[in-house]
């Protein structure tokens, strides 16, 4: 359970950390706001790909497939997120 936990932080970190570097503009989050960016990220980047594929995640949770659709989900919430925002700023 405690390398479950581990792994999802150090994906969650990975996927935000790319999610911010690959989405333009300012991002003022601190490393936490990033680790959950990530975390979100990676629970749509996996809906996403199992109604995508319909594959069930029998191989492992960390595999290069799940950390790539961890980084397009990051990108997902964070241009979601953005969306919001701006939105509620009235602009």
């Amino acid at each position: 359970m405690l390398g479950f936990l581990l792994s999802m932080l150090v994906v969650g970190f990975v996927a935000g950390f790319a999610a911010r570097a690959v989405v333009p503009g300012p991002d003022p989050m601190s490393t936490g706001s990033t680790v959950v960016l990530g975390i979100v990220g990676s629970f749509v980047g996996g809906f996403l790909g199992y109604l995508v594929f319909s594959v069930d995640l029998d191989d492992g949770a960390l595999q290069p497939a799940g950390i790539l659709g961890s980084i397009v989900g990051a990108v997902i919430v964070l241009l979601g997120y953005r969306y919001l925002q701006r939105r509620a700023a009235g602009t």
